[in-house]
């Protein structure tokens, strides 16, 4: 089974991801395994910086300051670039998910909703958190300034959008009520499983 884990940037979903992951439940980082695609596939690299040129990559590394203030405020250039990498995530995901062997794997990406993903997993769980609340988080994390952060939050639907197709949202405020959250839906998740077989 395939449990797909979606929420705004700074919502908290890589916490939410490490409870699941403390349960034994292998988790999928979306964004750290495009990263290290970027990085290390060739044909990727040819083609992000013939999309956004040589300064993409600045002394061998992802130049990420640079490809977010390139793309977060134009969205065609964005989507150039997740066409570039998002078919090749996906193709990477689905050999991860075949080495698997637990009852189900969590699929964490922060547009499942938005680029259609949502549709190849079996559940979906939205991550939120207040507005004011996932700004400071980035804030705090990245060093990003506010504008920056609401034009990457501009190029991602609103929650209100997002919890009309999830199965179940966890509001992550509070860190001792989020691990409950999770716990519930672990046990749930294997309930549904049982069931199923």
């Amino acid at each position: 089974m395939i449990v797909g884990l979606t929420g705004g940037i700074g919502s908290g979903k890589t916490t939410v991801a490490n409870f699941f992951s403390a349960l034994g439940i292998p988790v999928y980082i979306s964004d750290d395994e495009a990263k290290k695609l970027m990085m290390y596939d060739t044909e990727i690299r040819y083609e992000v910086q013939e999309l956004l040129g040589k300064e993409a990559y600045a002394n061998g590394n992802l130049n990420k300051a640079y490809i977010a203030g390139k793309v977060f405020k134009d969205t065609q250039m964005l989507q150039k670039l997740n066409e570039i990498v998002h078919p090749r995530v996906a193709t990477h995901f689905k050999k991860w998910y075949h080495r698997q062997s637990s009852p189900y794997v969590i699929k964490e990406a922060a547009i499942l909703f938005e680029n259609g993903g949502y549709k190849e997993c079996d559940f979906m769980i939205l991550v939120t958190a207040p507005i004011h609340t996932r700004i400071a988080r980035v804030q705090k994390r990245d060093n990003s300034t506010e504008i920056a952060i609401r034009d990457r939050m501009n190029n991602q639907w609103d929650d209100y959008k997002k919890a009309a197709l999830a199965d179940i949202t966890i509001e992550n405020s509070i860190l001792e009520r989020t691990k409950k959250n999770v716990e519930r839906i672990h046990t749930h998740i294997l309930h549904r499983i049982q069931r199923a077989y």
